[in-house]
């Protein structure tokens, strides 16, 4: 166990100085702090501008860093290292997620603070809400990382995600195409904004019960994903 935990620690700290040492990334992850000190500037009260900021720090540290720091060690060559030693699978999804989702709590603690967003009355509620949403964006971010070569790459990649997952609910606001709208309506940023409208409303749990289903389906999907393409690279 104490091993275990050593392996865990030096991938982590390892991740942390190069994320130090990165300018793109660095600034990254100022962007969901920027949006969220212009929505208290704009002065929109509504949940789906409130809950922006929140979904943009899930997507930008939550996938695309971790999209990044996998993708820088494909780029350098020493994934393929890490994937030969004897550091088990779980050890290395548990290490290489550390970081983004650190770093994620924390950007989203500011994003609140900084945007003046009122928590809903049910805290538990929302926090599994938020912690299901975290596992489901790092998920997301390994497989593009897994599928990227190199670290620009991730932004090409990834564009589809920060479009949809980021903006899905404005998108479907502004688009008046009802097929558009239906899938929207399923992404886990959408769920997410669903589930903080309703408990801010005081609805019972079976009124979004419906999804916080879809968030775990999500979560399900999306890690079994990443373990599939994740064996599929170390078998490469």
């Amino acid at each position: 166990m104490t091993g275990s935990i050593r392996r865990i620690q030096a991938i982590f700290i390892k991740d942390w100085q190069d994320f130090l040492k990165n300018q793109y990334m660095l600034f990254t992850a100022l962007l969901p702090l920027l949006t969220a000190a212009w929505i208290k500037r704009a002065g929109d009260g509504s949940i789906e501008i409130m809950i922006w900021p929140i979904t943009l720090a899930f997507v930008v540290a939550g996938s695309f860093l971790q999209a990044g720091t996998i993708a820088e060690e494909k780029e350098k060559n020493t994934l393929r290292n890490l994937l030969l030693t004897p550091v088990s699978t779980t050890e290395i999804f548990i290490a290489k997620s550390l970081l983004s989702s650190l770093l994620t709590i924390g950007i989203v603690v500011v994003v609140i603070y900084l945007s003046d967003f009122s928590l809903p009355p049910s805290l538990p509620l929302f926090f599994l809400a938020i912690l299901i949403s975290l596992m489901i964006y790092v998920a997301i971010g390994t497989i593009l990382g897994l599928l990227s070569r190199t670290v620009i790459e991730t932004s090409v990649v990834g564009m589809p995600v920060l479009i949809l997952f980021g903006m899905g609910t404005m998108i479907k606001q502004a688009i008046d195409l009802p097929v558009l709208s239906r899938v929207i309506e399923y992404l886990p940023n959408e769920s997410l904004i669903q589930i903080t409208t309703g408990l801010e409303e005081g609805v019972p749990f079976s009124a979004i019960s419906s999804h916080f289903f879809i968030l775990l389906v999500w979560m399900i999907v999306s890690i079994v994903v990443t373990v599939y393409i994740y064996g599929k690279r170390r078998f490469d």
